[in-house]
């Protein structure tokens, strides 16, 4: 009998035997943790069992073509070693969002399931892997002349006196914004004003359990000296490649406000090196503070390990 004519039965059928395993694999955490060579290592193991692994990002600023210092894009040779999508694609001009975003993953992940391919999702930007993942209930426009209002108020008065009103007004908002993060103040403000912003119910307005494929969540986390050491390492790395000349010539090439919300951005356009290590450092905190609200995450450890190790605890629980 083939497969069509089975599907006609009237009775039902009994699985035996475990559970599928997950059709999507997804790495989530801090920046510096470690994520890209986990994921190398994590596809090594999924080659020998014969699958066919490919890396979608979940980056919301690795997107852009000419950044790829700053946001931590692989290297070439990372890229050899596993194959990523969603990365360097954009111009630096181009604005973007979560939606536009959400669109591009889940046609790169249904096609890769359809292709017979093991999607990775790896990315430490929370709303991007919500969008990669499930599907995003966005927040609307805003009113007309919000926003024209609050940039208005930004310019007259600074992003930190605009950061000290949110916090009169929605301390819990506060909390989550970096008081020199102008875009998502003025964002926050908008919403607060048309009534949109509400303090979280739960674990997180971000995340749900009602996934579009089966997936195993992974959460990277280290201890807290360790990964300061290795965030202060990786910005002087990216300042010896030549970040800041990139920082210089994106600038110049009118980079748009979306591509300016880059970690490190602004500040190497200033040269003010050591507030972007802090800046890297609180975006770190607030990664592992979200991550740890998800259900359903797999928490590893992986202070004074090696990726291969990791790894093989990846595939482990995914079974």
């Amino acid at each position: 009998m083939d497969a069509h004519s089975s599907t006609t039965r009237a009775e039902p059928q009994t699985r035996l035997g475990p559970p599928a395993r997950p059709e999507v694999l997804a790495l989530f955490g801090p920046t510096a943790v470690g994520k890209t060579a986990i994921a190398i290592a994590l596809a090594e193991l999924l080659r020998s069992r014969g699958e066919h692994p490919v890396a979608v990002s979940a980056d919301a600023l690795q997107v852009y073509r000419g950044l790829e210092l700053l946001t931590g894009v692989p290297s070439p040779a990372e890229r050899a070693a596993l194959e990523h999508r969603l990365i360097s694609f954009l111009p630096l001009d181009a604005t973007f969002s979560a939606g536009q975003y959400a669109a591009l993953a889940h046609a790169e992940i249904d096609g890769l399931l359809a292709a017979g391919r093991r999607p990775l999702v790896v990315g430490g930007t929370g709303l991007y892997l919500r969008a990669a993942l499930g599907e995003l209930d966005l927040r609307p426009p805003p009113a007309e002349g919000a926003r024209e209002r609050w940039s208005a108020e930004l310019r007259a008065r600074g992003a930190v006196a605009l950061h000290g009103l949110l916090e009169r007004r929605a301390a819990w908002a506060a909390r989550e914004i970096d008081p020199h993060d102008a875009q998502r103040l003025v964002r926050a403000l908008e919403l607060l004003d048309a009534g949109e912003l509400e303090p979280p119910e739960g674990p997180s307005q971000l995340w749900s359990g009602e996934l579009r494929h089966p997936t195993l969540l992974v959460g990277l986390v280290m201890e807290r000296q360790a990964l300061h050491a290795r965030i202060d390492a990786r910005v002087r790395e990216m300042l010896a490649a030549g970040a800041r000349e990139q920082v210089l010539r994106a600038h110049a090439a009118g980079a748009s406000d979306t591509a300016r919300k880059a970690l490190g951005f602004e500040e190497l356009l200033a040269g003010d090196v050591e507030r972007m290590r802090r800046r890297t450092r609180n975006y770190a905190r607030r990664q592992l503070t979200w991550m740890r609200k998800l259900a359903g995450l797999h928490l590893i450890d992986v202070s004074g390990r090696d990726p291969a190790s990791v790894a093989h605890e990846i595939l482990a629980a995914w079974g």
